[in-house]
């Protein structure tokens, strides 16, 4: 009982969070619409009452026929303004609301992309977390202007129903009793479909993503080729077609029974309906009421029942959002695992650069597999490591840890003497240049795609310039259509495409531009170029690693002969360690590796 109060509570809470939300993006335009709602509550008291005094006049004047026709039609035109002024200012109301919801959708997309880049590595690597994020981008972007609308929408009926709930109640207290009770069935199914449906869509959520995911790879470039070259588009979209028929079909089902219900409680409101005309007309033959009046109250209960049939449903709209909405807000409540220090230490305005894994070790979360065990080594300021290793041997998450993507589960990392979880992550990122591996494919201009790696030097083309040409980039560059300008990618018009080992050199350039980072991090920086790119490189390379403390991985060993220093990592723990010469001497693992490639190319 108590937590169903509990969740109630909750959900009036995120109603209030909801319109503060829409007032702070658009407090002018949500001031607007209430003063609309106003004036359109008043006109229809008028416009009933006008139509009355209009019928009297014509009745009136049947029965005199010397009566004149002015004053008629002095009324038809006060009613012809009333109507205009109601039209325009429902215009205006459509266009305020057309309006706010525009900004408000913007206003709610920023909170969103603001909070996913918050939120740390580990949200991306949980399944449920897209889940949630898909919850709330599909609700979240358009809810909270619905939930306004809903509030401004059942204060305009609310107002007009009072009005006219004490118009009916001076006449008759029974008609006005009719009126309130044929509504309510209606209401009631409406909150008992919102419920299901909101039941149903938490369950659909896992299906709609994975049809979207084949949708994407349908439809997308990533993995055109092999959708052709595999014959797999006929598989993908039959996958496609029976997830959206299961989530269809219950749709539908679901749809079916709020419609038949819907229909049985609307016939019973109909029959009040006629019950009221029933007794207006009996009032009216009595002679206790004039024609005029008849048509004012009968059409007064005909506007006062679609006014409460109106004013419930917004009330059972606003308990349909609050559901939904919730997800919007129980993800806009995330909170980061990488915590910022209340008082973050400050790394010296010189860093020298010198790491420390002090007794390090990792798994991820949700895994009881160890990816690192007891690393211990120290990198001194200016020194060039090599990490290499089997695959799934931990290199990539070290890197992972050494920027502060992720916290170790055990142990500490230390740069400068201090430990990493007592410095801001932002302020360890900034000392950092890295590529890794995966490196991103912006499809945006090739200067944007450099600038991505220093934003300080966005705008500035020279230094961009110079990265591509340590990166052997920049003839390719020249060579396009409108060279840094032109856009790469064919996501968008005129877009050129790169080969993988020029869009490899382009992400290498960008740790380039970084040149006066004191940390530079390479993750397989080589393994789309040829064997002379490579080797140009590499070149690059030594002298850039010079005076900074670099870590480059590879599986191709021959990237990192020129290293001070070799750590071989197998499952997750440091087996060997020396530079490549000693390494070779010891006969273990990492001459094993070495002699492995180096067969292929004897």
């Amino acid at each position: 009982m108590m937590a169903a109060i509990a969740s109630r509570l909750q959900r009036l809470l995120y109603l209030r969070k909801a319109a503060q939300l829409v007032w702070r993006s658009t407090p002018k335009l949500t001031l607007a619409n209430i003063v609309l709602v106003f004036l359109q509550s008043v006109l229809p008291l008028a416009s009933l009452y006008l139509t009355k005094l209009i019928i009297d006049r014509i009745t009136e004047g049947i029965s005199t026929p010397q009566t004149s026709l002015q004053p008629v039609l002095l009324l038809i035109a006060i009613a012809a303004l009333v109507a205009i002024i109601g039209d325009g200012l429902r215009s205006l109301a459509g266009w305020v609301s057309e309006a706010q919801s525009q900004i408000v959708t913007d206003y709610v997309q920023n909170l969103l992309h603001s909070k996913s880049i918050e939120v740390d590595l580990e949200y991306y690597e949980n399944a449920q977390y897209y889940d949630f994020l898909h919850q709330a981008q599909t609700e979240a972007s358009y809810r909270p202007t619905v939930i306004v609308n809903r509030f401004i929408q059942l204060g305009n009926s609310s107002l007009s129903l009072i009005g006219i709930g004490l118009l009916l109640f001076s006449f008759d207290w029974a008609i006005a009793l009719i009126l309130i009770i044929a509504a309510i069935p209606v209401f009631l199914v409406r909150l008992r479909f919102s419920q299901q449906l909101y039941r149903q869509w938490q369950q659909w959520t896992p299906q709609e993503r994975m049809a979207h995911y084949y949708s994407t790879l349908i439809t997308q470039v990533d993995h055109a080729k092999e959708i052709r070259l595999f014959d797999l588009g006929e598989l993908f979209g039959r996958r496609f077609n029976t997830l959206r028929q299961a989530i269809r079909q219950q749709r539908i089902s679901l749809s079916a029974r709020r419609s038949f219900a819907e229909s049985i409680t609307q016939s019973s409101a109909t029959l009040a309906v006629f019950t009221a005309f029933a007794l207006m007309a009996d009032r009216a033959l009595m002679g206790a009421i004039t024609i005029g009046s008849l048509v004012m109250y009968y059409q007064a209960f005909q506007r006062g029942q679609t006014l409460l049939r109106e004013s419930l449903s917004y009330l059972a709209s606003l308990y349909e959002n609050s559901l939904f909405i919730a997800n919007f807000y129980q993800f806009l409540d995330l909170k980061p695992m990488i915590v910022e220090p209340i008082k973050p230490a400050r790394l010296p305005a010189t860093l020298e650069g010198r790491i420390e894994f002090d007794r390090v070790s990792f798994s991820y979360p949700r895994s009881e597999r160890s990816v690192l065990e007891q690393l211990k080594f120290t990198i001194e300021p200016g020194e060039t490591i090599a990490i290499v290793g089997e695959n799934g041997a931990g290199k990539t998450t070290l890197i992972k840890l050494l920027c502060r993507l992720y916290d170790p589960t055990a142990g500490a990392i230390r740069l400068d003497g201090i430990d990493l979880r007592d410095l801001s992550p932002s302020e360890i990122r900034t000392n950092i240049s890295i590529v890794f591996q995966d490196y991103a494919h912006y499809h945006l201009t090739v200067q944007e795609n450099i600038g991505v790696g220093d934003i300080q030097n966005w705008d500035n083309l020279a230094p961009i310039q110079q990265a591509a040409q340590w990166a052997k980039i920049e003839p390719t560059i020249l060579k396009l259509p409108q060279g840094y300008d032109t856009i790469l990618g064919k996501q968008f018009i005129n877009g050129e495409e790169l080969s993988i080992g020029e869009w490899q050199k382009v992400a290498i350039a960008r740790s380039f531009l970084r040149q006066n980072h004191p940390i530079l991090i390479l993750d397989e920086p080589t393994s789309a170029l040829d064997p002379q790119a490579e080797a140009e490189i590499l070149e690059q390379l030594n002298q850039l690693t010079q005076k900074r403390t670099s870590i480059i991985i590879s599986h191709r060993l021959s990237t990192v002969k020129f290293a001070d220093r070799i750590l071989v990592l197998k499952e997750g723990k440091m087996v060997e360690t020396g530079n490549h010469r000693q390494l070779m001497e010891k006969s273990g693992i990492y001459a094993t590796l070495f002699n492995t490639q180096a067969h292929y190319y004897r």
